[in-house]
């Protein structure tokens, strides 16, 4: 493990509707990095990083990639103060114009105890988990096919633990 640092960055460019602070947030399930992505008033994507230092610095190589939805990114990342004790990510006021969601929700990542490294797929995996936690109602039900769980013949159906709200 790298030496620990933090970091705050702000992003400019096409950013906004593109699924941005998720990708960023999928960049932290990744590495287990602890922060916080929100959109400022003049829709400017804010995040802030904090954690192993390398695997910052590999998160902000893929974030400032941009989404595949995003044109003209660039992330200007600036060294920040460690917060103690900080063990989440947590993306303030989501809501996803893909799926039709405007209702503004607090998505949470609590870092994994282990703090290793997962693959983008585990956490694809994660940030699905995180949605189908979070959201509720009619929200829940405008989950695509890639965020459910998929039954045995094949229809999409929450899990478990979200059938019947």
């Amino acid at each position: 493990m790298s030496q620990p640092k933090a970091i705050s960055a702000t992003v400019t460019g096409d950013d906004q509707k593109v699924g941005f602070r998720a990708m960023v947030m999928k960049q932290a399930i990744q590495y287990n990095l602890a922060g916080v992505a929100k959109n400022e008033p003049n829709m400017i994507v804010r995040f802030t990083l904090q954690g192993d230092g390398k695997r910052i610095d590999k998160a902000i190589a893929a974030i400032d990639e941009g989404t595949k939805r995003s044109t003209g990114v660039r992330v200007t990342p600036s060294p920040a103060a460690m917060e103690p004790g900080l063990k989440t990510f947590t993306i303030v006021d989501w809501s996803s114009s893909s799926r039709q969601i405007a209702n503004l929700y607090t998505l949470i990542f609590a870092l994994r105890a282990d703090d290793g490294v997962i693959s983008p797929d585990d956490a694809k995996t994660v940030w699905h988990k995180i949605l189908q936690k979070t959201l509720k109602g009619e929200d829940l039900k405008k989950l695509g096919a890639g965020d459910l769980i998929e039954g045995r013949k094949g229809e999409n159906i929450p899990p478990p633990a979200l059938q019947g709200r």
